[in-house]
């Protein structure tokens, strides 16, 4: 277990640098067991070296303009129930997620989020043994 932990606000900035994404506006979910991130046109691709996701996704819900395209592995699909407690099934990948000074590898789910405030939810799993949140604050990192 780590001696300290990097305490963060219920929202927060990260990066995703597998992924291109310079900057995401992350909701700190102590209620999701899971990260989801916003993407859509998700597309299956088999390859030799298994199954991958091409997928696009929008960073900025205040700029619809900006487009990134990623690819990743598949880890997992799951089924995955929402807030509202609607099923579905999502593909999982597995990436580096940047915050503060700190980068460790988490688990995100792919979904539709268009609808939502945050494009990415920060769920317990990627937070286990390595965050404190204070629910009072936000932005506790910087961008």
């Amino acid at each position: 277990m780590r001696d300290t932990k990097l305490i963060v606000g219920w929202r927060e900035w990260a990066a995703l640098p597998e992924l291109n994404v310079k900057a995401i506006e992350v909701k700190v979910d102590t209620g999701a067991k899971t990260s989801a991130i916003h993407t859509f046109e998700i597309k299956p691709v088999e390859t030799p070296e298994g199954l991958f996701v091409e997928f696009g996704l929008h960073p900025d819900r205040h700029n619809p303009d900006l487009v990134i395209y990623g690819r990743a592995k598949v880890q997992d699909q799951r089924v995955v129930s929402d807030s509202g407690g609607h099923k579905e099934n999502r593909y999982v990948i597995r990436t580096p997620i940047q915050m503060g000074a700190e980068t460790w590898p988490i688990e995100i789910t792919l979904t539709n989020r268009e609808n939502m405030a945050f494009r990415m939810l920060l769920g317990r799993e990627a937070m286990r043994k390595r965050l404190l949140v204070e629910p009072e604050s936000s932005y506790l990192l910087g961008r």
